[in-house]
């Protein structure tokens, strides 16, 4: 790797391919972890990431909908920076899923609660429980599926077959050379 971040096997720029990922993993799935709140699937807020920094009252109004939003996508771009770091050369789906169990881990039954960012895995619903673990199951598998694909798909390390003749069109008639 150059350090502009070009892969020469297969040109790729790792960093705004991470970006890239990071940006709509958290545009998706923050999305639909707000749709989930609004149905009443979870009652984690969405921006109970940024709890310690706003009222729980504001983070349960539209803007503060908006403000959890960005603090998924934000969350989002350094997990995916993390797994590309560390796990691009995995591939098929599990082990995006099991990055997306893990931080579930972390944020449901260590952190959150340690940092009263939400109650208790034992005081939350099961409609909780199995929502928020399924959205970050999810995310998981879509970061990391998009990652596996773009670093360990064979098909774009095969060389191109480049010949100077023109290609023959066979939906194309041939043109009669007119001889006198």
């Amino acid at each position: 790797m150059d350090p502009q971040g070009h892969n020469p096997k297969n040109g790729t720029n790792i960093w705004m391919f991470t970006l890239e990922i990071g940006l709509f993993g958290g545009l998706i799935w923050g999305g639909i972890k707000g749709v989930f709140y609004f149905m009443r699937l979870t009652t984690v807020v969405p921006g109970f990431m940024v709890e310690p920094f706003f009222k729980s009252q504001f983070l349960k109004s539209q803007p503060g909908y908006y403000v959890g939003w960005g603090a998924f996508i934000v969350f989002s771009l350094l997990a995916t920076l993390i797994y590309v770091l560390i796990f691009r050369k995995f591939s098929g789906p599990v082990p995006g899923i099991l990055y997306g169990i893990a931080w579930w881990v972390i944020l449901f039954v260590l952190a959150g609660p340690t940092l009263h960012l939400m109650e208790p895995l034992r005081k939350l619903s099961m409609n909780t429980i199995i929502s928020e673990f399924c959205l970050y199951l999810l995310w998981g598998l879509f970061v990391g599926y998009s990652t596996a694909h773009e670093y360990t798909d064979e098909r774009k390390r095969e060389p191109q077959e480049m010949s100077d003749k023109p290609q023959k069109n066979p939906l194309k008639k041939p043109t009669e050379n007119p001889q006198h």
